[in-house]
């Protein structure tokens, strides 16, 4: 039976203020079949506060995952692309639901 080994180097990737861009950034890793650990102060996600570092969420994958984990996010769509045409990830969402709601 083949063991994981225990001394896994994790590094920190981003590091994000509240749970939910740090959940977003690990269900894209883990999509990609990147294994993430969300690394976090207990107290944060239980009050809800983002003060003095309660709020703060490292995501972490393991060392030889860092520079495949690092290029997905550098490939992901910028969430303030305007949508001005410019060809964002926003414009073919409404390309595609227009069309669809076109044909019913």
């Amino acid at each position: 039976m083949d063991h994981e080994p225990n001394d896994v180097k994790l590094v920190t990737i981003e590091v994000t203020y509240g749970m939910l861009r740090a959940n977003v950034i690990r269900g894209l890793l883990e999509s990609a079949g990147i294994p993430t650990l969300l690394r976090y102060e207990a107290a944060g996600p239980a009050i809800g506060l983002i003060i003095d570092g309660l709020g703060r969420v490292e995501v972490q994958v393991p060392a030889n995952w860092e520079q495949e984990a690092r290029d997905l996010l550098a490939a992901e769509p910028a969430a303030e692309a305007s949508d001005e045409g410019n060809g964002t990830w926003a414009d073919t969402w409404d390309d595609e639901s227009t069309d669809t709601a076109s044909e019913g």
